[in-house]
Parts: C-alpha cells; structure tokens; sequence
C-alpha cells in the first residue's frame, strides 16, 4: 500500500473502490493527521444515500463546539453526488471549502468528473482497489510481522494469495488465523504448510464448486455460487466457464453411454466419474437425454468462445446466463 495518503492539509479527500480495508486504512490515518495538527476533531458521519445537502454543507460550514476542527465523512458518496445539483453545488464547496473542516467521501463506485479537478487542488483522490498478486504477497508479509508481530515466509504469503484472493480486509483476517494457528503449533513463523492445513482450497480449486450448484437444479443457487466465485474468491472466470463445460461434456458422455444401455457403474469408469457427484451427474443424464445434453454441452462451448473472442462484452453477466440455463435444465432433483 503506497505511503501516500491523506494528511491534515488536505480540505476534501475522497475514497473510492471495493477495498475496504483501504478505505478503513486511509479514514484511520487521516484522523491521526487531523488529530495531532488540531489536537482532535469533531466527527460527523452521514450516509449520502439519505442526507440532504443542505445538512452536509451546514455541518460543512458551521463551527464546532468542543474542537477547532471537524471531520465530515458522507459514505455512500457516488449516491450524495446522484443528481447535477448536487455535484455542482459541491463544486462550489469545492472552489472554496471551509478551513475549519475537512470533507472525507467514501463509496465503492465513483464518477469521475469536475469536481474531481477541484478536489486535486485541496484534497487528494485515493482508488481503494486490490493490488496485484505480487504486491498482495509482498504486503502479507509486511502486515503479519507489524500488525500480528510474527515472521511470514514469501512463499506462504503467495500461497495464501493464491488461495483468497487480493482483497486485503480479507487477507489480514487469514493472516491474523494464521498466527494464532502457528504459535498454537509450536511454529515461531508463518510457513507454507501454515497456510495449507488452515486456509480452503485455491481460486483455481473453487471454481469447481460451480459443478454442485450447477446439479443442485436450483438457478438460484447456481447464480448465487457463480457470484461468490467471482466476488468473493476471485476464482479466474476462464476456470468457471471450463467447470461448466466439463460438466455438460460428462453429462452428454453419460447420457449418450446411457442410451446405449451401458450400466451406471461401467459408465462412471469410462468417464472417470468419482466423488459426491458422480450419481447426481449419471441421474441427470438419465433425466435429460442424448438430444438435451448435446445441446447444453454446444451452449457451454458457445459462451465460452464468446468470452474468449470478446463477443461477451460481459463475461460475468454471460457466465451466470450459462450457469442458470444449466442448472435449470437439469430440474429439481433430490439431494
């Protein structure tokens, strides 16, 4: 995380991104700022998808009580600026706020536009995004031996990477299990087994599970995991979209086989099949038929090459198409 941040000069900050931990992170150092320059700060904090703007520019504008600064935070930002009034009228604020306060605005989506220009020249505009996952690593590192005050190797800090994802609230929460776990273990570091014996499979990994929900029958369900996949795990969408082919290929393999008159158990061999799902594919097979599965199994195809050649400008919105078309085709089955 870049040692850039706000500082006690600056009038309005604003915050945006999907990061929390950044946006936690930069709220925090810039109270510290403002309370060792003005000795504190009166803090109001309103939410920008209710307050009116009247109330924000008089709490803006009028001086507090108790300290000879405030600190005025709207959350919810991009939802304050909704309407042009508004976004002009904190243009105005913007060309000449107020000495005696500082204005911090927080949201996850942010438009750009000229009172961001304003803003660069008394504040300062922070994206709160992930890093990549070499700086994620680097920064795990980091944060275990300053925050959770134990050593953490590279290799296991890539691992745990690999394994969640990016989001760093997210990765500071594994790391403080981490911890605990390796001084529970005798452990005076946090090393690669660590990670292995107490941190879930890897992005790669989970984008199997699309399988299970695919065969539950229940697009909602389908939908749900496609979306804790993609937002949660950060599982790569090219893995999810091959999850999806794979089970309409061993559907439509054993649906063909099964017509043929081939038994349940020879064909989980031809095909490989194992594991929990081996009997909800071979029923769904059953269920659906030769001519039904060809079909599902082209669709899977079809998206994926669309996603590839760039024909889905989408591919999320694609993928969950893709994910409830199966799911309901395979119908209501019994677990």
């Amino acid at each position: 995380m870049s040692s850039r941040g706000p500082d006690a000069e600056h009038r309005i900050v604003i915050l945006h991104g999907k990061d929390s931990f950044l946006r936690v992170e930069w709220s925090r150092r810039l109270r510290s700022a403002l309370e060792t320059k003005f000795g504190g700060a009166d803090e109001f904090t309103f939410d920008g998808a209710t307050a009116s703007l009247a109330t924000v520019l008089d709490e803006l504008r009028s001086y507090g009580l108790m300290s000879s600064h405030k600190l005025v935070i709207v959350d919810n930002a991009d939802a304050f600026f909704g309407s042009e009034d508004r976004r002009r009228a904190m243009e105005r604020y913007a060309e000449d706020p107020m000495k005696e306060a500082t204005l911090l605005l927080r949201s996850q989506n942010w438009r750009p536009g000229n009172f961001d220009k304003l803003v660069s020249k008394v504040g300062i505009i922070l994206k709160c995004e992930s890093p990549g996952d070499a700086d994620a690593a680097r920064w795990c590192v980091a944060r275990s031996e300053k925050q959770h005050k134990i050593l953490m190797e590279l290799d296991a800090s890539s691992l745990l990477v690999e394994r969640v994802g990016s989001d760093l609230a997210r990765l500071d929460s594994e790391i403080g299990k981490l911890a605990v776990g390796a001084l529970a273990s005798g452990r005076q570091r946090i090393d690669r087994t660590t990670v292995l014996e107490l941190v879930g499979a890897s992005r790669e990994e989970q984008a199997w599970e699309i399988q299970d929900a695919i065969l539950s029958g229940n697009p909602g369900r389908a939908a749900a995991k496609l979306t804790e996949l993609l937002r949660i795990s950060k599982a790569p969408e090219v893995m999810i979209s091959w999850a999806a082919i794979d089970l309409a290929r061993k559907i439509h393999g054993a649906a063909a086989l099964a017509a043929q008159g081939v038994s349940d158990g020879q064909i989980a061999k031809e095909l490989r099949l194992w594991g929990e799902s081996t009997a909800p594919i071979l029923r769904a097979a059953r269920k659906i038929g030769v001519k039904t599965a060809a079909s599902l199994m082209h669709q899977s195809i079809h998206v994926d090459f669309q996603m590839k050649s760039g024909g889905a400008p989408d591919p999320e919105r694609a993928l969950a198409g893709l994910c409830v078309l199966l799911s309901d085709s395979l119908g209501s089955r019994e677990s």
